[in-house]
Parts: structure tokens; C-alpha cells; sequence
């Protein structure tokens, strides 16, 4: 199949909230030749990391309802106006094989529309570049919805976060100590020409210069490394597990969080929860990879039917979120998320942290986590329960990284540098016997 053409197909499928970018790219890669991949990589993560802007370019483009196009039609608009604004390829070759696209779909009649308006862009780019330079969906590139309530929650950062979610991530892994240090791995990633800097918040974290598929890394496969975000990876530092201590993971896949705790205390007692039986099956590989060992249950961090009835020393709960920290990672996320999302995963999150904190020894502590930057999901959640629940006490992060809340703490995501995160610690008081 020809790459325009199942790059289409993907796009068209999100259009549809038809799946992730991610699970979606794992069978459009087996459909092309290895050549192409890297090809159907970029079409595939450029249209949906530019999709807000492209959206608005295209209406502006056409003398129709963009809202009333097939989705097909759209998604063959959304690539062949990437190539032609984003890349390097010659536009009669990001035209031509568009159009080809369009009718290997089968949809020679919606042909001449794509080939149209790909050939009105070439013809008029400047006068409609600039024409679009006011409207916020195309100058930020992102939604409107999102913008807007980014504005309300963060008045000074709203512009900087814009700006590293349109930016490539760096690639980042957390070292495995319990078989090499920092300072080894560092010396063998240079020994294979392959440049690399340490995190400045986790004494595991080591920043590449330039991505590299983990199978040509040293040491991916007898475990002495894992790929992580710095952010995510400051998660043990808070939990900071003991021997014998019994800690669950909650919401774990896949698995990053849980195999991180093991590997700084072996000798501590961790159960990982997760609903999906897929992504428990990634918590699964990724504790075979690195020769660790955990309870693994498969249910709903919401309900207790998985649950032995034993009290937890700590639980770190990495609640279900709209991911809006790490955009750049995950770029669909302009497209799939809805300003009303928000609402719906705020209450799971308080559904999730009622049920986990009946679970927590008193005297315990529970971490709450989120890979998102918008308050209603993180400090406005711990806000809420802590004010509910007189054996709840909030205890500040004292830390040389993110932003102090009046609750909690938020990383932003940085340039070269960590993911969007947010970061709360309860402790839960023991009773008082009168």
C-alpha cells in the first residue's frame, strides 16, 4: 500500500475517535516497506501534531463546511496540506501522490476537491498564511477550547506550554542501578557515539541528544536501562520505598513507575493494578525485560472486588487523565480531546482516590499523579478530598523542580527537558484514641 495512503487511513481513523496515534501506528508500519516507514512516522505525527492549525488552513481553503467533509476526504486534505506546509518534499510529489491516494480509497470523485485545494495552497500560500496569522487555533496550534481554559489555569506559562507541545520531545531513559550507574552508562552510550547529558531532578535520568530505537542502545535487552520521562520518573522519590513496605501501584501500565520502585528497593512488597488486560500484559514484559518481580491485578482501581482486604503502606496512584502534560509525545491528543473530557475524568480521578484511600493504613502515604497541566484534574481534586476528609492531610513537595500549588505540585513541559506533570502527597492520620 502506498504510504500517502495509510497515512490517510490513520488520520481518517482519529478523525473518527477511531483508536491512538500509538496503537494505531503499530499495524500502519506493518503495512509499508521498511523504506517507508520513517516517511509514514513523520505524515502520521506531523498531520496529528499540526492538526488544529491545518484544520484552519483548510477551511479557509475550501468553499464548502469543512465540518460537513467526509472524514477520508479531510484526512487527505489534512496530509497533503502537511507536506506542502511542513516538509521538504516537492509539492508536485506531496500533490500527485495525495491525489493517487485519493483514488486507491476509491474516491475518485472527492479527487478533484483534494487535488484543488492542495493546488489553491501552492498558489496563494503567503496571502492565506497570512491572512490566518490572527486566529488562535492556527497561530498556537492547538484547540480553542484548550487554549482558552490553558489561559484561565495558567495566565503566566499559558504561552510557554503552547510552545513545547509543538516541539519534538527528547528521548529520555531511567538507568537501571541495580546493574550500572549513571556515570557507566553514560561512558558506554559515548563509547558507542551515541551523545548524552544526566537529568538534573532524577540521579537515574539520562537525556540523548538525538533519538535512537532502544534496540541499539547497550543493554536494552539484559535490562540495564528503560525509557521514561524525567517527570514520571520523580514519582519514587515521593513514594521513597522501604523494605517489607507493602505499596501498591495503582493504574500502572506499563509498568514504568512499578519496575522504577523495584529496582530502587528490591526488598519492598508491591502489588500493580490495571484495568486493561492488554497494558497489563506491557506491565508483564517490561518486569520479564528487567528480571523483577510483582503482584499483578487485573481491575478496576474504582471498585474493590480485586482487593485482599490488607492495608497498603503507600499507594501511588497514577490517576486516568485528559495527558495534556505530554502533548508532544502523544500529538492525537489535539485531536481526541474535548474541553468536556475534563469534567468526565475529574470525577473518575475522585471516584478512584475515595476508593484507594479506605485501602491506606493510617499513618500511610498516598501520591497522586497526572501527566496533565490543567488544575481541575490535579490541585483542585486534592483540594476537594483533603477539605472531605478530616483523616487527610496534604504534605507539601519541597522540591528544586515544577511550580509550588496551594495543593500539590506542577511540572510544565520543558524544552530539552521533562514532560507536564503534576505531583500531590497525602498522609493519612491515625486515629485518635480518646
Amino acid at each position: 500500500m502506498s504510504t500517502r495512503l495509510v497515512a490517510t487511513e490513520v488520520i481518517a481513523s482519529l478523525i473518527n475517535n477511531q483508536g491512538s496515534l500509538r496503537s494505531l501506528m503499530a499495524n500502519a508500519q506493518m503495512q509499508v516497506e521498511d523504506t517507508e516507514r520513517a516517511l509514514l512516522q513523520q505524515l502520521c505525527y506531523g498531520t496529528a501534531r499540526n492538526f488544529p492549525k491545518l484544520y484552519t488552513l483548510a477551511d479557509a481553503l475550501l468553499d464548502r463546511p469543512i465540518r460537513k467533509l467526509d472524514p477520508d476526504v479531510l484526512a487527505l486534505i489534512m496530509v497533503g496540506l502537511y507536506q506542502l506546509s511542513e516538509t521538504r518534499i516537492p509539492d508536485h510529489a506531496a500533490i500527485s501522490e495525495t491525489v493517487d491516494a485519493a483514488h486507491d480509497l476509491g474516491l475518485r470523485r472527492a479527487s478533484g476537491l483534494v487535488n484543488a485545494v492542495l493546488r489553491r495552497f501552492t498558489r496563494e500560500q503567503e496571502h492565506v498564511l497570512d491572512a490566518l496569522e490572527a486566529q488562535p487555533s492556527f497561530l498556537f496550534n492547538h484547540p480553542e477550547w484548550f487554549i482558552g481554559k490553558l489561559k484561565h489555569n495558567w495566565p503566566d506559562h499559558w504561552e510557554s506550554i503552547l510552545a513545547q507541545n509543538n516541539l519534538q520531545p527528547p528521548m529520555c531513559i531511567r538507568v537501571n542501578t541495580q546493574h550500572v550507574s549513571r556515570e557507566t552508562y553514560i561512558g558506554m552510550l559515548e563509547s558507542e557515539n551515541i551523545n548524552a547529558l544526566p537529568g538534573a531532578f532524577s540521579d537515574v535520568a539520562i537525556y540523548l541528544t538525538e533519538a535512537v530505537p532502544v534496540t541499539n542502545l547497550p543493554g536494552f535487552a539484559e535490562g540495564l536501562f528503560s525509557v521514561q520521562d524525567e517527570a514520571a520518573q520523580l514519582s519514587c522519590q515521593l513514594i521513597d520505598p522501604q523494605p517489607e513496605e507493602r505499596i501498591l501501584d495503582a493504574c500502572a501500565a506499563p509498568g514504568g513507575k512499578l519496575c522504577h520502585l523495584l529496582e530502587h528497593q528490591p526488598k519492598a512488597i508491591i502489588q500493580a493494578l490495571e484495568l486493561d488486560q492488554r497494558r497489563a500484559a506491557r506491565i508483564t514484559e517490561n518486569l520479564t525485560r528487567l528480571k523483577l518481580d510483582a503482584a499483578l491485578e487485573v481491575g478496576d482501581a474504582a471498585e474493590q472486588d480485586w482487593w485482599d482486604g490488607s492495608l497498603y503502606d503507600k499507594i501511588l496512584l497514577d490517576a486516568p487523565c485528559s495527558a495534556t502534560g505530554v502533548i508532544r509525545r502523544n500529538p492525537d491528543i489535539k485531536m481526541l480531546r474535548q474541553g468536556e473530557d475534563i469534567h468526565t475524568q475529574a470525577k473518575l480521578q475522585m471516584r478512584i482516590l475515595e476508593n484507594l484511600w479506605t485501602m491506606l493504613k493510617p499513618g500511610g502515604t498516598l501520591v497522586y499523579a497526572t501527566c496533565s497541566i490543567f488544575s481541575q484534574e490535579n490541585e483542585r481534586i486534592i483540594e476537594r478530598f483533603v477539605t472531605e476528609h478530616d483523616d487527610a492531610s496534604e504534605i507539601p513537595v519541597e522540591a528544586p523542580w515544577g511550580v509550588a500549588r496551594p495543593f500539590g505540585r506542577q511540572l510544565f513541559p520543558q524544552e530539552n527537558g521533562h514532560d507536564g506533570f503534576y505531583y500531590a502527597k497525602l498522609v493519612k492520620e491515625k486515629a485518635v484514641l480518646g
